[in-house]
């Protein structure tokens, strides 16, 4: 599998920012806090992504190309489900996610990252009824697996299966931290971009 080359391509604060969409994305979201910017930093082999020791800091939405066979880009979401921003800011960034996700031509895919240590609460639950509900293809990633030992994880897995969720495949079990599962997510995205019809 040949490397990655990504650079930040723009940040956004209103939908108006938005660059144009001319090439398939992936977008990335879940709560403040899963470990996504390590996710990203981790994909893209460069720390693009920043990394913030508070939760919920980011409330842009940040847009990366990757120059790969087929060019793409990786699209950073503002973490949800952090309480300590005020209302007025919480909704603006709802509207700022549900204009992206609703409305762009070229998102392919959401992944949704939930931490494995916890399963899915209550936002992500919903996250996933409204994405269903618009008809956006969601793939589940469980992040931090580094977090519970290996002979745990088969059985934390299959209580999760068995309280239920949605996912366009099997979900991902992934660590930015140690790498577990890094190729296979590298290769799961490509994957997706290569079947995808030209823009």
């Amino acid at each position: 599998m040949s490397a990655w080359q990504a650079e930040l391509l723009a940040t956004a604060f209103l939908p108006d920012q938005f660059p144009d969409a001319t090439v398939p994305e992936i977008a990335f979201l879940g709560r403040s806090n899963v470990g996504k910017s390590t996710l990203l930093n981790a994909l893209m082999g460069r720390r693009l992504a920043h990394v913030s020791g508070t939760p919920g800091k980011t409330s842009s939405i940040n847009f990366f190309d990757v120059r790969h066979a087929r060019p793409f880009r990786l699209v950073d979401l503002p973490g949800y489900g952090f309480a300590s921003r005020c209302q007025k800011e919480r909704a603006r960034w709802q509207k700022l996610i549900e204009s992206y996700l609703a409305d762009r031509e070229s998102l392919l895919l959401s992944i949704q990252l939930v931490d494995f240590r916890h399963g899915l609460l209550e936002n992500d639950r919903h996250l996933q009824e409204w994405t269903n509900r618009i008809g956006l293809p969601v793939q589940l990633v469980f992040t931090k697996v580094d977090k519970i030992s290996r002979g745990r994880r088969k059985s934390v897995l299959a209580a999760y299966h068995k309280a239920g969720f949605f996912s366009l495949t099997e979900p991902l079990l992934v660590s930015g931290t140690d790498r577990t599962g890094i190729e296979e997510l590298r290769s799961f995205i490509e994957g997706i971009v290569a079947e995808s019809r030209p823009q």
